[in-house]
């Protein structure tokens, strides 16, 4: 989920074209629980093969990211999350608390016929099974991306990744990359352009854009510390934050006082720990040595898992398989021609 930021942060809206070439530090579950919200049948419910499996994820990963290897030249590295720290399992705990009630509610929706008020719910009730992980990690193998998981937050590593140059970007919704001292992540990094939003019952164009953290603190006029100390008084996935509190009244109250050090007792108390979020974000556990190898696709192995083992329609595996063939030979003249 992250933290809330958005009214504060300054995004330049870049396109497609603007990831032209370029390699993305994918946090690898932000996509997955789009996927799994997003892709599904009629009724509202998210894909399956005859066995009961779901295969949404499959489906998504796949599709969007093979055409963004073909139209844009786009590589990728998929980072997975670790063992949650130990701070964090406390909003895991919500999270699968909120989820239970939605899928409860979607399901009580579809038994009435209300599908379109059910699929509202599906957004929240999306549910990330070892299945689904372990599948997802096999297919962007096959694909002939790197994985990597994190030692616990996926987008601590995938900042660290951009910040050594392995990678141009974080691709994440979540605002805490920043938090984490990425020098640039991309947000709605999408093929279909579209976003539905639950609560107005509708969909909304979008396009990609490109936030550096740079602009983000000369703009705001603050440091990297202070914007940490904004996000904790907001609240993150390891705090509650002060009831009351958005983006913007924590941004002014940490120009006016400089620091949670030197706020109002008031305030203060309301977040004990915040040293402890503080190193989290600062001083994040990252692996410093990770191994980075794009290799061509396994054609024939990602034949047999998308349509003998997921029940893929053959047809629109050709197409899969065709592009990242046209994507693949397109990577190895661009390598050719820079010698």
């Amino acid at each position: 989920m992250g933290t809330y930021l958005t009214p504060i942060i300054t995004r330049t809206r870049i396109g497609l074209r603007g990831l032209a070439g370029k390699v993305l530090a994918v946090d690898a579950l932000n996509s997955i629980y789009q996927f799994l919200a997003l892709i599904r049948g009629p009724r509202g419910e998210p894909l399956r093969r005859s066995d009961g499996k779901i295969t949404s994820h499959l489906v998504g990963l796949a599709f969007r990211y093979s055409r963004l290897a073909i139209d844009y030249s786009c590589r990728f590295i998929f980072v997975f999350d670790g063992p949650p720290h130990p701070l964090k399992r406390r909003e895991l705990e919500k999270r699968r608390e909120m989820r239970k009630k939605a899928e409860e509610e979607f399901y009580r929706l579809i038994s009435l016929g209300q599908y379109e008020k059910a699929f509202s719910k599906a957004v929240v009730a999306v549910t990330v099974d070892d299945w689904i992980i372990e599948s997802s990690k096999r297919l962007i193998a096959l694909m002939g991306w790197p994985v990597i998981e994190a030692p616990h937050d996926a987008e601590a590593q995938a900042a660290h990744i951009v910040s050594r140059g392995d990678a141009w970007a974080v691709a994440t919704l979540d605002w805490d990359a920043l938090l984490y001292n990425a020098p640039r992540l991309v947000r709605y990094v999408t093929i279909t352009g579209t976003e539905w939003l639950p609560s107005k019952q509708r969909a909304r164009r979008l396009e990609p854009e490109l936030v550096e953290m740079s602009v983000v603190l000369e703009k705001l006029g603050i440091s990297r510390r202070q914007l940490v100390e904004v996000a904790i008084l907001v609240g993150t996935d390891y705090n509650e934050g002060v009831r009351g509190v958005g983006p913007k009244k924590a941004l002014k109250l940490i120009r006016t006082y400089g620091s949670i050090e030197r706020l109002p007792e008031s305030i203060k108390k309301s977040i004990p720990d915040y040293e402890d979020v503080l190193n989290i974000f600062m001083k994040p556990v990252v692996y410093e040595t990770y191994r980075l190898e794009f290799r061509e696709p396994d054609y024939e192995g990602l034949e047999h898992f998308l349509v003998d083992e997921n029940e893929f329609s053959e047809e629109r595996v050709k197409t899969l398989l065709e592009r990242l063939r046209r994507a693949w030979g397109k990577q190895l003249q661009a390598h050719l021609d820079m010698f």
